[in-house]
């Protein structure tokens, strides 16, 4: 398994190898937003109305969350942004705030 901090280390590696560095917040949201598009696309096809075209090249879910993990990455980077205390934090707002929200599921009994 990788951990938040292993995957921010990898990408600062791979970004910082580049004279360009982090793209500013405001490309990194837009890069995010079209992949989280091509993550739209790809669910439709997979569990929706609309079915590849022949044509189109073979893209995963899989392979679009990753994207989307990797621009992520490069956000919270470019930011100073901690994804492990990020995660956390929003752990802690759905356990605290919607912790009733939602019908548990009944416990299962050991005979």
């Amino acid at each position: 398994m990788i951990t938040t901090k292993e995957i921010q280390e990898r990408v600062d590696t791979y970004i910082g190898q580049f004279k360009e560095g982090y793209f500013s917040p405001l490309a990194l949201m837009a890069r995010l937003t079209e992949e989280v598009g091509e993550l739209a696309r790809e669910v439709n096809h997979y569990h929706g109305e609309k079915p590849k075209k022949a044509t189109e090249k073979e893209n995963t879910i899989e392979d679009e969350l990753g994207d989307i993990l990797f621009v992520i990455a490069c956000m919270a980077n470019s930011l100073n942004i901690d994804l492990s205390e990020s995660f956390n934090r929003s752990m802690n707002k759905f356990e605290t705030r919607d912790k009733d929200r939602w019908t548990r599921k009944e416990a299962v009994e050991e005979e």
